[in-house]
C-alpha cells in the first residue's frame, strides 16, 4: 500500500470512527490490509492516467477503492468464518459489523467531499451491489453448473475490478466503448484471480479448505462431475451421506486425489482462456503509455508470464 493512501484512509477513519479505542482498532485493520500488499489503489491510479485523466484528487479516489475492498473483506470473511487471523476476526462479529459500517460511512463522506454524485455515483452503487448479489449467489450456495461459476465468479470478483477502475476513470472524458472494454476486460481479471484462489484452496490441508467448506469452485465442479468410484467419498460428502469427521480422516488421500484427478489441469484450461480473452481486451483499450502497461503488470501479467 502506498503510504499517502494510507494516511488518507486513516483521515477517512478519524472522520467516520469518533471513539479512540474504535478508531485505533479500524487502523489494525487497515495495517493488516497494507500488509496484504494489494493493489487496488495502485489500479485506480493507472486507470486514471491510462485513460487520460489528470485530477489532483486521484490519490483520494484510490483510498476509497481500497477502503471500500477492505469493506468488502471483512463482509467476505464474516460470511465464510474463516481467516481467524485477521484482527477483524479476532474481535467480536457486532464489533466487526460496526467497523464495517463505519468504513462504508467514511467512503459516502469522502465521495461526498470529492463531489462524486449524480450519474456516477449511480453507477458507484451498482458495481458494488453486482459484487455483493455475486457474493449472495455464493453463500446461499446456488452454484450448480460451471456457467453458474463463472457468472457468479465475474460478478463478484470481476466487480471489484471493475469498481477499482470506475474510481480511476469517474472524473475522466472516457468513452462508453472504452469503458464496456474495460469492464469485460475486469471481468476476465477477477474470473483468472479468482480460479488461482479456488485452486490454492482446494488443497489446503487446514480448515480453509474449500472441499471441507462444501464449496462449489471451479475445481469441486469439476471432481463432482466424474463418474468414477474414487470420487464417490468427495461427492457423498457433498451430498451429505458422509460427514466432515470421516472426510477429515481421509483428508491427505483426498488431496492426493484431488492433486492426481485433472482438476487442476482443467482449471488452468479455464485460467488460459481467460487471459487470451483478457489479452484481445487489453489490445482494444484506448489508454496512454506507459500507465496501460502498468495497468497490465498489476492486474494480470504475473499469470502470463508464469503460464
Amino acid at each position: 500500500m502506498h503510504p499517502e493512501t494510507k494516511l488518507l484512509m486513516t483521515r477517512m477513519i478519524e472522520d467516520a470512527a469518533y471513539d479512540e479505542a474504535f478508531a485505533r482498532l479500524l487502523q489494525s485493520f487497515v495495517a493488516e490490509k497494507e500488509r496484504e500488499r494489494s493493489s487496488w489503489a495502485r489500479i485506480t491510479v493507472s486507470a486514471h492516467y491510462m485513460l487520460g485523466g489528470n485530477s489532483p484528487q486521484i490519490e483520494r479516489m484510490a483510498a476509497v477503492t481500497e477502503t471500500v475492498l477492505l469493506a468488502l473483506d471483512l463482509m467476505d470473511d464474516l460470511q465464510d468464518q474463516d481467516q481467524s487471523d485477521k484482527p477483524w476476526m479476532r474481535c467480536p462479529a457486532p464489533v466487526a459489523l460496526n467497523a464495517l459500517l463505519a468504513l462504508l460511512m467514511g467512503v459516502v463522506a469522502e465521495l461526498g467531499e470529492l463531489q462524486v454524485q449524480g450519474r456516477a455515483l449511480v453507477q458507484a452503487s451498482r458495481i458494488v451491489a453486482r459484487s455483493i448479489n455475486g457474493q449472495q449467489a455464493d453463500v446461499t450456495d446456488t452454484i450448480a453448473t460451471v456457467d453458474d461459476y463463472l457468472r457468479m465468479t465475474q460478478e463478484k470478483s470481476g466487480s471489484l475490478f471493475r469498481f477499482a477502475c470506475f474510481m480511476g476513470y469517474a472524473d475522466t472524458q472516457v468513452s462508453d466503448d472504452a469503458i464496456v472494454i474495460l469492464h469485460e476486460l475486469a471481468d476476465c481479471i477477477g474470473l483468472v484471480h479468482q480460479i488461482q484462489n479456488d485452486m490454492r484452496d482446494i488443497v489446503r490441508v487446514d480448515e480453509k479448505n474449500d472441499l471441507l467448506g462444501k464449496k462449489r469452485t471451479l475445481p469441486a465442479l469439476y471432481l463432482l462431475s466424474i463418474d468414477d468410484p474414487a470420487f464417490r467419498p468427495f461427492q457423498e460428502y457433498y451430498e451429505g451421506t458422509i460427514p466432515k469427521d470421516a472426510i477429515l480422516l481421509q483428508k491427505k488421500a483426498i488431496i492426493r486425489m484431488i492433486h492426481d484427478s485433472g482438476c487442476l489441469e482443467y482449471c488452468r484450461v479455464v485460467q488460459s482462456v481467460c487471459l487470451q480473452k483478457a489479452e484481445r481486451l487489453y489490445e482494444q483499450l484506448p489508454a496512454v503509455s506507459p500507465w496501460k502497461e502498468t495497468f497490465r503488470e498489476l492486474t494480470f501479467a504475473s499469470f502470463l508470464s508464469g503460464s
